[in-house]
């Protein structure tokens, strides 16, 4: 009897026995091995365009812009793609084909823009879509930008550059792009009408020659 009390006492302790072991794992900082590869998935690669700024493009705004902190330096806050579609009163069609662009170019899900009041000359009513819009952050943001500069404006036909002067006097930059089938991703052969979008981006800097400086630190190709 004495045998079977000291078997059921040690068992409770044998059980919490494991338990310990994982809460002094965790206290340890050791998440397992399905934890790290799950957290190294979300993490992912740092975008090449903000590798730039922090080891190229911060040092030489310094220099230009004769700040001696860091934290003065002007950065990119976020970019906003917009495509409106005017041709979408007549055809529902054009609303879904341009948001499945706009998924391929940003890789985000866009939002559907809709008109806020009805006006009966443009046949327009209230609430209908009339096109759609993306605002990327982080990874994406710079990502996007990156593809933008070094990729789709020099597929520009005739490209010259940039306008230096679209600025809205805060350091704020917005361009105008003609053709969605300047980026890669899109395929042209299943394209039903070409259609523009502006690309505005917001930056933190003070006024425009600051936004213009940054912008052209990552690569931006202004006309001369």
């Amino acid at each position: 009897m004495a045998d079977q009390d000291d078997k059921k006492a040690a068992a409770p302790a044998a059980a919490e026995a494991p338990k310990k072991e994982k809460k002094e794992k965790r206290k340890k900082g050791d998440a397992g091995p399905a934890r790290k590869l799950a957290a190294e998935d979300v993490k992912g690669p740092t975008p090449r365009l903000r590798e730039k700024y922090a080891k190229e493009c911060v040092p030489a705004l310094m220099k230009e812009l004769g700040f001696k902190n860091p934290m003065q330096v002007p950065r990119v806050k976020k970019v906003v793609v917009n495509m409106g579609l005017g041709e979408a009163l007549n055809n529902n069609k054009l609303i879904d084909a341009s948001v499945d662009q706009l998924m391929s170019i940003t890789g985000q899900k866009p939002v559907v823009t809709r008109s806020r009041k009805a006006i009966a000359n443009f046949k327009l009513r209230e609430n209908q879509p009339i096109g759609a819009m993306v605002t990327l952050r982080n990874e994406r943001m710079w990502e996007f930008l990156d593809r933008l500069v070094n990729l789709a404006l020099p597929r520009v036909r005739d490209f010259k550059g940039v306008s230096p002067k679209a600025f809205d006097g805060k350091g704020n930059y917005t361009l105008g792009i003609r053709e969605q089938i300047i980026f890669p991703e899109i395929n042209y052969d299943q394209v039903e009408k070409v259609k523009g979008m502006n690309v505005s981006i917001v930056t933190t800097a003070r006024n425009d020659e600051e936004g213009r400086a940054l912008l052209r630190t990552l690569g931006m190709p202004f006309r001369q």
